[in-house]
């Protein structure tokens, strides 16, 4: 990860300081639907007055595999795709936030791809089809991953919730049965919330073509 995005995580990180008088702290739990197992990995986010600065970030092919498999990033976050194997690849992406393709290559492309729209982009490889990840695109300061115990605090501003009772989370995870867009939830911002998702199993690598690839094959 390049320095700027570390920057952008360690602002994330900073969610955990004590808060500001205008703002508020809300705990989120993410739970497997019909039991009590955390679900980590979640990224979960609510809207805040102040939008995140881009910035450059990459996610490299290694072992034909993206590495990070998920790559949270502010809007107008440049992202590069070095290839670390000694195969080439194509990487590509047909979501509507942002459709791209990097024909076959080996090394570093010419240039990076710019992230312009919020919303959840999924990735492919013409190549391998069974390489997936994920690059989220958010417009907010509130956002971050929940850790091993499902667990995660975000800081946000409590005269965006005025008099309303409830504040919306958006909840996006990889494995969810449409991974395209977000599961939103409504909590109380007074009390720790508990959101249970219901999730599909890991895919297993080398099986079948995933989604992305069959609609690639079918152009």
């Amino acid at each position: 990860m390049s320095a700027s995005a570390s920057a952008f995580a360690a602002t994330l990180a900073l969610l955990a300081t004590p808060l500001p008088a205008a703002a508020a702290e809300l705990s989120v739990t993410v739970t497997l639907n019909g039991s009590s197992e955390p679900v980590a990995g979640a990224v979960v986010s609510t809207d805040s007055p102040q939008k995140p600065a881009p910035v450059s970030a990459e996610i490299y092919q290694k072992d034909r595999a993206f590495h990070p498999r998920v790559l949270v990033v502010p809007v107008g976050s440049s992202v590069d795709f070095p290839n670390r194997d000694n195969t080439q690849h194509h990487v590509y992406s047909f979501s509507p936030a942002k459709t791209f393709s990097i024909e076959l290559y080996a090394g570093r492309p010419e240039a990076p791809i710019i992230f312009d729209k919020p919303g959840i982009v999924e990735l492919g490889c013409n190549i391998h089809d069974y390489m997936q990840g994920f690059v989220v695109v958010t417009d907010t300061e509130a956002v971050a991953r929940t850790n091993e115990a499902g667990q995660v605090r975000l800081a946000f501003d409590s005269r965006e919730a005025g008099d309303q009772s409830k504040v919306v989370l958006e909840v996006w995870h990889p494995r969810l049965p449409d991974n395209t867009r977000p599961v939103i939830r409504e909590i109380d911002p007074g009390q720790p919330a508990i959101v249970s998702l219901s999730l599909k199993p890991e895919p297993v690598a080398g099986g079948s073509l995933n989604r992305l690839q069959q609609r690639f094959r079918e152009l």
